[in-house]
């Protein structure tokens, strides 16, 4: 089986922030708060930034992988108005406590990585530098596709209408 090859990576930083929690369940919560436009010099899981029961976190970096086959669905994300990423955290049971699984401009592959699991996945703000790229990648690939009403098939009336059983026919 081969897999098809992004025709554009995007390098990111992730950027996460850990949170005391109110629970008896858990002892904090986590959530992706933004992307840095390409890879810092930081080391992974390096702080940001700390302030009373939050901590904001270098977490790594990742690729945002661009397919043109999926150029139409960049093109929505890019016109909603509010352009977004999707992050998806994965749990690894050890320290650090989260691996990057993925960072999507896709929304539709957002949404398929919040199904139930345990997997983390949280919407932040596209920056200017991937939307711009984005937006370029998307004029290059885009293919407006013209909306085909299909026709339905007419009923045939004989098929329709009673048959004898098969004992009967004997």
């Amino acid at each position: 089986m081969s897999a098809v090859e992004p025709i554009l990576r995007i390098p990111v930083g992730v950027v996460v922030e850990r949170r005391a929690a109110t629970s008896p369940w858990a002892d904090f919560l986590w959530r992706s708060v933004a992307v840095l436009d390409g890879v810092p010099d930081a080391q992974p899981w390096t702080p940001l930034e700390t302030a009373d029961d939050v901590v904001t976190l270098y977490a790594g970096s990742a690729d945002i992988a661009l397919y043109r086959s999926e150029a139409d669905n960049y093109r929505i994300n890019l016109v909603s108005g509010a352009p977004g990423l999707w992050i998806a955290l994965d749990p690894t049971g050890g320290d650090p406590p989260y691996r990057i699984a993925m960072v999507t401009a896709d929304p539709a592959e957002g949404e398929g990585l919040t199904e139930p699991g345990q997997s983390i996945v949280d919407v932040v703000a596209m920056t200017d530098a991937v939307r711009d790229a984005v937006a370029a990648f998307v004029a290059e690939h885009y293919v407006e596709r013209p909306f085909e009403k299909r026709k339905r098939d007419r009923a045939n009336p004989e098929a329709l209408a009673r048959r004898e059983r098969e004992q009967d026919r004997r």
